[in-house]
């Protein structure tokens, strides 16, 4: 079986983490797409009428993606990267959770932030994916080894 690392980037900070992962450990890659892009007023948190405010507010919003994501019956491993938004997951990788089954695999999640942890994310993440092992996971912030990620991942995917 293979690995594969799914990611959400609104900004470019989390894709770089999500390529350096997969470089780091051989994975497939695969971008969460939106299908309409954000722009920078969509992202604007300090706006209540913001896109991303208004999703997140939301519990049930799930933002469409755009393209064909793999096969995940060929993953035991899925590695899931986002930027934190407002201490949890954007919603738009709660669509990515909810349209694929996840059972009998282990997904690990990743995140960048500018001040806050994984928050309950992984909770989160649990839930939408029944029958998934969903470990605690981490952020993937700043300068990132190959080396400290392929200890990481390897600590991770078991």
């Amino acid at each position: 079986m293979s690995t594969l690392v799914a990611y959400f980037s609104a900004t470019g900070t989390t894709a770089r983490a999500a390529k350096a992962l997969a470089e780091a450990i051989g994975a497939d890659l695969f971008e969460i797409a939106p299908e309409h892009p954000y722009s920078s007023a969509d992202l604007n948190w300090n706006d209540k009428n913001s896109r991303s405010s208004r999703e997140m507010a939301d519990e049930k919003c799930r933002p469409a993606v755009t393209g064909d994501a793999p096969d995940m019956s060929a993953y035991d491993t899925v590695f899931v990267g986002f930027p934190i938004w407002w201490y949890v997951e954007p919603r738009i990788v709660d669509t990515f959770l909810e349209a694929h089954d996840f059972s009998g695999k282990t997904i690990v999640p990743f995140a960048t932030s500018g001040g806050s942890g994984l928050g309950k994310a992984p909770q989160r993440m649990a839930s939408l994916a029944p029958g998934a092992t969903v470990t605690e996971g981490r952020l993937l912030n700043g300068r990132l080894d190959a080396n400290d990620l392929r200890a990481w991942a390897e600590g991770s995917a078991r």
